[in-house]
C-alpha cells in the first residue's frame, strides 16, 4: 500500500498563490499517472490536474486552467501543485493520489484556504 501525504496548505488572501507538494513512499508512484484532487465543504472530490506518469502531458479542470501547474519529480517520489491568483472558490482540502485513485492511498489532505 503506497502511502501519501500532503503539505504546502495554507490560508492566503484572493490573487495569493501556495505550492503544495505530495510525497509517497515506494517507487511505484513514480511509474503510474497522478493527480491532484480536492473536495470542498459539502461537495464532491473532483479531479483538478493529472499529469501523465513522466510529466511530460498534464490536464487541468476548467475551473483552474491557467492558474495552477502540476509537476513531479520521479526520482525523488514527489509530485507539486503550484497555485497561483487563488480565489474564495478555491478554498478546499487538496489530495494527491494516483489517476485513477486508489482507494486506500488517501491521506490526510491538505487544507488550503483563500481569503477574500
Amino acid at each position: 500500500q503506497v502511502q501519501l501525504v500532503e503539505s504546502g496548505g495554507g490560508l492566503v488572501q484572493a490573487g495569493g498563490s501556495l505550492r503544495l507538494s505530495c510525497a509517497a513512499s515506494g517507487s511505484i508512484f513514480s511509474f503510474i499517472a497522478a493527480g491532484w484532487y480536492r473536495q470542498a465543504p459539502g461537495k464532491q472530490r473532483e479531479l483538478v490536474a493529472r499529469i501523465s506518469r513522466g510529466g511530460g502531458i498534464s490536464n487541468y479542470a476548467d475551473s483552474v486552467k491557467g492558474r495552477f501547474t502540476i509537476s513531479r519529480d520521479n526520482a525523488k517520489g514527489t509530485m507539486y501543485l503550484e497555485m497561483s491568483s487563488l480565489k474564495p472558490e478555491d478554498t478546499a482540502v487538496y489530495y494527491c493520489n494516483a489517476d485513477p485513485p486508489w482507494s486506500n492511498s488517501w491521506g490526510q489532505g491538505t487544507q488550503v484556504t483563500v481569503s477574500s
